[in-house]
């Protein structure tokens, strides 16, 4: 029997088996392992080995596989599937290959799947198809050590027949959607020119509205500026009126004191009158004519 040295990587994890038996899962790390021979058997040597395991996320691809759908039709489906090994010991003592295991379980749940399903409810919907073989495998694949990340359907091959009717129905799907979406946009600015128009209407009313509301004022307050300047005016009028009848309170005064002053203004009046031709003056005297009449004389 010899000694050899054995290396486990971050990446992996190893399993240690003593004369067969599985003693631990070893850390990353370095490791002597004997590799049995015709002495160690004579001596009844141990022998040590190691089986690494990765541990890392992978990949699988589930190739093309020729299955029924519930109703009858025949499709060729490849599916991609990601895992990773948490539980070494179970993945490599549970089953004789995990990989080979997890081969044949998305094989038959994905079987499983598309016989529930028509071929309708396939093209429509795959997301369903991926999460049905997704949650049908999870749990058989945990009972050996694996976690399945994801399990999406990569290919769905048709018949030829059926790739020409699909063809055309994927096509006037696009055309239906092109049209939709074409009529949504109408309508979208349609709406939006509908909004434009009322905001400048409403924008019309208010200026409108603003521009009345300035006139009224303006108007308020011209009719406010004419009267006070008519008060104002009424004001001084009235003024000038007390003014004019104090100085003639005044005149007359003086006249009363001086009648000299009284007679001298009668004289300056008539002496003016009596620049107008036209001009008649009726002067009474306190004592009458003969026959009573009062005497008339031309200026």
């Amino acid at each position: 029997m010899f000694t050899v040295e054995r290396i486990i990587r971050e990446t992996h994890r190893g399993l240690l088996f003593r004369n067969g038996r599985f003693v631990e899962v070893a850390s990353p790390g370095r490791y002597k392992v004997s590799k049995p021979g015709r002495l160690s058997r004579l001596l009844r040597l141990a022998v040590v080995d190691i089986v690494p395991v990765d541990i890392r996320q992978r990949e699988l691809t589930i190739k093309g596989q020729e299955i029924l759908t519930a109703d009858k039709v025949a499709i060729r489906v490849s599916i991609l599937v990601q895992f990773r090994v948490p539980d070494p010991r179970a993945a490599v003592l549970e089953v004789e290959s995990f990989e080979d295991r997890i081969y044949s379980d998305v094989q038959l749940a994905a079987r499983r799947a598309l016989a529930a399903m028509t071929f309708e409810e396939i093209l429509t919907n795959r997301n369903r198809l991926s999460e049905e073989i997704m949650q049908d495998v999870q749990g058989s694949a945990s009972s050996y050590g694996v976690e399945i990340r994801r399990a999406d359907v990569k290919d769905l091959v048709f018949p030829g027949n059926l790739q020409d009717v699909m063809n055309r129905v994927l096509q006037a799907e696009r055309l239906s959607q092109a049209e939709l979406v074409e009529a949504r946009t109408k309508a979208e600015k349609s709406r939006i020119d509908a909004e434009a128009q009322a905001a400048i209407l409403v924008q019309r009313a208010k200026s409108e509205t603003e521009i009345q509301a300035h006139k009224a004022r303006a108007d308020a307050e011209e009719a406010r500026i004419r009267s006070a300047s008519r008060a104002e005016a009424q004001r001084l009028e009235n003024e000038v009126e007390i003014q004019a009848v104090r100085e003639r309170e005044k005149i007359a005064g003086a006249y009363a004191k001086n009648p000299a002053m009284l007679r001298m203004e009668e004289l300056r009046a008539l002496r003016e009158l009596a620049k107008v031709s036209t001009a008649r003056l009726y002067i009474g005297f306190d004592k009458h004519w003969g026959n009573g009449e009062r005497s008339e004389q031309d200026a």
